[in-house]
């Protein structure tokens, strides 16, 4: 009869350590970090399935009032945020164009103008966006507003995040929640490819309405859930010029060696192929490090 007993109480050892290795294992719930450490916050998934919020330790100290030449994308974005943190209606947000043109830094500089008055933000990748509804809950009940920031988001046909993304935004049984909103940028306005043949899905009725078939309401079925869409431009020349003048000053230039800088910087943009604002960042570090 002992020898039963240990025999049992053995078993019961090593089923307690078995159901240890399996928690250890299993993905837990997300946790919310200390809020203090930081106003920014990046998600990340571990290969154990794990998620976590990690504080950004350094955010970039860009100010709106860096960012040239997009004047009026710049005032729809804080107009957007300011009203989310005053707690007024404000819709999700879409920037979409060219690169290097200051999609991501505006987000960044409302970041910073609004971090004082409670703004937070979450940057999340395109991967992860199946474990949004967890981010979501775990800061609902928060006072701080936080904005969900996915950078250069696209997605090919049939990846998971999409329909996350889409019930996030506008398709869930669930109340939205009013301290969150979602900002992302994209080089597609679709968020999607398109594809020639999905023209075939066009349907002309007799007094001549054109009609998009399933394939064309799918695409923009997302992209329709951003309240607001805030389109940004390849830069001119002389656009460009201002933009790398601005970095200059910044980084301490003269107005002498600005003036001098414009055909170097000029030389620059050639040789990348594009005259974008962070082309413009790019060469003024140049410059300012070889004067």
């Amino acid at each position: 009869m002992t020898k039963m007993n240990d025999n049992l109480v053995r078993l019961i050892d090593q089923a307690e350590r078995l159901m240890e290795r399996i928690e250890a294992v299993l993905p837990k719930p997300l946790g919310a970090p200390d809020w203090s450490q930081s106003v920014a916050w990046r998600y990340r998934k571990r290969a154990s399935g794990h998620g976590a919020l990690e504080p950004v330790r350094h955010v970039g100290s860009i100010a709106l009032s860096d960012l040239k030449e997009i004047d009026g994308q710049k005032e729809k974005i804080e107009r957007n945020t300011r009203q989310f943190v005053e707690g007024k209606p404000a819709n999700n947000v879409l920037l979409t164009g060219a690169r290097g043109t200051g999609k991501s830094s505006l987000i960044k500089a409302c970041l910073n103008a609004y971090a004082p008055r409670g703004l937070r933000l979450i940057e999340v990748d395109k991967t992860d966006l199946t474990d949004l509804p967890d981010i979501v809950e775990v800061v609902a009940s928060l006072p701080e507003k936080f904005i969900v920031y996915c950078d250069d988001l696209s997605f090919e046909d049939g990846e998971p995040g999409y329909k996350a993304l889409k019930s996030i935004l506008d398709g869930s049984v669930a109340a939205s929640t009013p301290n969150v909103l979602v900002y992302a940028t994209s080089n597609r306005r679709h968020l999607l490819p398109e594809y020639m043949k999905d023209n075939l899905s066009y349907t002309h009725t007799d007094d001549g309405e054109v009609h998009p078939g399933e394939v064309i309401e799918e695409k923009i079925s997302l992209s329709e859930r951003f309240g607001l869409w805030v389109s940004f431009y390849p830069f001119s020349q002389d656009e460009y010029l201002a933009i790398v003048a601005q970095w200059l000053g910044a980084l301490g230039a003269s107005a002498v060696q600005i003036e001098a800088a414009r055909p170097e910087a000029l030389v620059w943009a050639l040789e990348r192929g594009s005259r974008s604002g962070r082309v413009a960042y790019q060469f003024a570090r140049d410059f300012m490090g070889r004067c």
